[in-house]
């Protein structure tokens, strides 16, 4: 089992080398929640830039949702009790979340629209994408590693 710190690091290389925020998430957490690191990355491949690039939920938001809904479907044999926990912890996740960061909203968060291609062009001269996204990444991995005991 990874630490924390290897965790997030393997979280930040994926988002660097091209995986969307998302899939740096839950690919980094396949360990940890004892799922294939391939399905994973298939799985969150759409939910990159706020869910499909609309910029709704954040993707280390959706990404972490995902780790916690596969990590009490492993934990809980009872759809009930797995369903009730998850959503549980991903109201945790959220609330802790929000502390950090006000909102889930993946526009809200960076404050450009990714589908311009001249506003995107901005975001990465501000560097937004290693300022904010990598915070967010790096928030979740933390917040993640706190709730999934």
């Amino acid at each position: 089992m990874m630490d924390k710190k290897s965790i997030k690091n393997e979280a930040l290389m994926r988002f660097r080398s091209g995986y969307n925020c998302s899939q740096s998430v839950l690919v980094s957490m396949a360990a940890k929640i004892e799922t294939d690191h391939i399905l994973l990355e298939k799985l969150a491949s759409g939910f990159g830039g706020g869910m499909g690039h609309m910029q709704e939920t954040c993707g280390a938001v959706t990404g972490s949702f995902m780790a916690i809904s596969i990590y009490c479907g492993n934990k809980y044999s009872d759809n009930h009790q797995r369903t009730n926990e998850a959503y549980k912890l991903i109201r945790k996740f959220d609330s802790e979340f929000k502390k950090l960061h006000e909102t889930t909203n993946c526009m809200e968060l960076i404050g450009y629209e990714l589908d311009s291609p001249e506003e995107h062009e901005k975001a990465v001269e501000e560097n937004v994408f290693e300022n904010i996204c990598e915070t967010c990444i790096s928030d979740a991995v933390n917040i993640l590693f706190r709730l999934l005991k």
